[in-house]
């Protein structure tokens, strides 16, 4: 039997002062290549689960980067989520490039970050034994 493979990749840009989105497009690689991702009704569950647990992590992400006095110009992230063929979660890859147009990210505030994405409310919740992985990467918006 077949794994299912989701694959979803945001982009996002931010209020200057606060890490607030301005923007923020989020696609999901299809049959016929990257699509938009509209949520609606006819959304299939299971790529919401994703997508709450991609904008989880995003929120966190934006969230302690505020805390340690980063400024986000704008973001690109993916994730990378695959199940058994019976739908249990297998693995889950997340990161971000984060361009920054103000502050310097430290390794001590990346590893903080990180940890403070991984216990987002999505991620704490996923079943114990997967292979979870979480990368942030820093850059000036130069």
């Amino acid at each position: 039997m077949n794994k299912h493979i989701f694959n979803l990749s945001l982009t996002a840009t931010y209020v200057p002062s606060d890490n607030q989105m301005d923007t923020l497009e989020v696609t999901v690689l299809g049959e016929d290549g990257w699509e938009p991702l509209e949520l609606s009704t006819m959304t299939p569950g299971f790529l919401i689960y994703v997508y709450a647990m991609f904008t989880c992590q995003h929120l966190y992400l934006r969230t302690n980067g505020t805390e340690r006095g980063l400024v986000f110009a704008s973001s690109k992230g993916h994730i990378l989520v695959e199940t058994s063929a019976e739908w249990l979660l297998e693995k889950v890859d997340v990161d971000f490039q984060v361009n920054l147009a103000a502050g310097e990210a430290s390794s001590d505030d990346v590893d903080y970050i990180v940890s403070r994405m991984q216990r987002c409310p999505v991620s704490k919740n996923l079943p114990a034994g997967i292979a979870v992985q979480t990368a942030v990467e820093f850059n000036h918006d130069r």
